[in-house]
């Protein structure tokens, strides 16, 4: 199984994009779902992350301005993201965590322009 992220794009600094996230196939018992991003030359980082039962966590960087969210029925995972900043262009990547296999695929490319 394989994940896809998806609603990357060029924006401009204040606005908003919604990435999404997507499984090629079924995937059960998800204790946890991540975004991630890595900027050329830096390493990956996590972003945000929203448990089982709702949890939300969230980089200082991104806190007030980024949104995550879940379906659960559909296992689908998003990430609003207001304010942008140049700082935010990166490669965005979803990440499920079950008891036994953590799940990622191809990332989605996010460049805010100044």
């Amino acid at each position: 199984v394989q994940l896809q992220a998806s609603g990357g794009g060029l924006v401009q600094a204040g606005g908003s994009l919604r990435l999404s996230c997507a499984a090629s196939g079924s995937i059960s018992s998800i204790y946890a779902m991540s975004w991630f991003r890595q900027a050329p030359g830096k390493q990956r980082e996590l972003v945000a992350r929203i448990s089982r039962g709702g949890t939300t966590n969230y980089a200082d960087s991104v806190e007030g301005r980024f949104t995550i969210s879940r379906d659960s029925a559909k296992n689908m995972l998003y990430l609003q993201m207001d304010s942008l900043k140049p700082e935010d262009t990166a490669v965005y990547y979803c990440y499920y965590v079950t008891l036994i296999a953590t799940y990622s695929g191809q990332g989605t490319q996010v460049t805010v322009s100044s």
